[in-house]
């Protein structure tokens, strides 16, 4: 037929000729230098610990590391204390520690939870107690209660 065009139709494949294949000879080969990356790493720090050498000492001037998290005081209804899971028999006791702490970490900071069914005077103590022991940073815990408006 003058004019008309023919058209050309594909083949479609009815069969697979080969199974898609996963490659995993660079994965094996990463693996086996960092194998032998850690292995060599392992004898470096185990020479250096047998080495006989006695490395220069200096003064104490504190502590090497960034202050820790507030430190958390738990005040119970009964009057006993807690701070860190750490009983105290007295406030003087705390006081003692805390004041070693700010010597080490000047910007020391406390929550003090105060047991809301015991006295406030309890609470009010352990807060002169951290003051008195040079800790600026303190805050009191408390709980939203929704019902109260």
């Amino acid at each position: 037929m003058p004019g008309s065009r023919r058209q050309e139709l594909m083949p479609i494949k009815t069969q697979q000729d080969e199974q898609p294949s996963l490659n995993m000879t660079p994965m094996i080969d990463i693996v086996f230098l960092l194998v032998i990356f850690f292995m060599v790493g392992t004898k470096f720090t185990e020479m250096e610990r047998t080495i006989k050498l006695e490395v220069p000492r200096v003064k104490n001037i504190g502590a090497l590391t960034a202050a820790p998290e507030k430190r958390l005081i738990n005040v119970f209804r009964n009057g006993t204390i807690t701070m860190d899971d750490q009983d105290f028999a007295s406030v003087e006791q705390l006081e003692s520690v805390l004041r070693e702490s700010v010597r080490e970490y000047p910007d020391l900071g406390v929550i003090i939870r105060g047991d809301g069914e015991g006295p406030l005077q309890n609470v009010a103590t352990v807060l002169t107690a951290c003051r008195s022991a040079g800790i600026n940073d303190m805050g009191i815990s408390v709980q939203r209660d929704t019902k109260l408006r």
